[in-house]
């Protein structure tokens, strides 16, 4: 069974940092295509970050790139997010994915 466990989340001012983990079992980690994905409040899913199974690729969706760095660690099952740079529109519930399958998520919320 997959399981994704999201933590990391928080209350951040803007112009601040956070870094968020997801924790992986129950496959294969190092042979998937993993991803970040996000809902802001009212919203829809909105695809954040994707890293191939490698973790040599990633690509980024604009209104992050350049703020926004994904990376794994296969040897752990980790997949991670660092958010720099971070503006009140970041504010929302971030899911890891993998596929079809997402974990509980962490809130994010970005204020002064």
């Amino acid at each position: 069974e997959v399981q994704l466990v999201e933590s990391g989340g928080g209350l951040v001012q803007p112009g601040g940092s956070l870094r968020l983990s997801c924790a992986a079992s129950g496959f294969i980690f190092s042979s998937y295509v993993m991803s970040w994905v996000r809902q802001a409040p009212g919203k829809g899913l909105e695809w954040v970050s994707s890293i191939n199974s490698g973790g040599g690729i990633a690509s980024y969706a604009d209104s992050v790139k350049g703020r926004f760095t994904i990376s794994r660690d296969n040897a752990k099952n980790m997949l991670y997010l660092q958010m720099d740079s971070v503006k009140p529109e970041d504010t929302a519930v971030y899911y890891c994915s993998k596929q079809n399958s997402r974990g509980q998520g962490t809130q994010v919320t970005v204020s002064s």
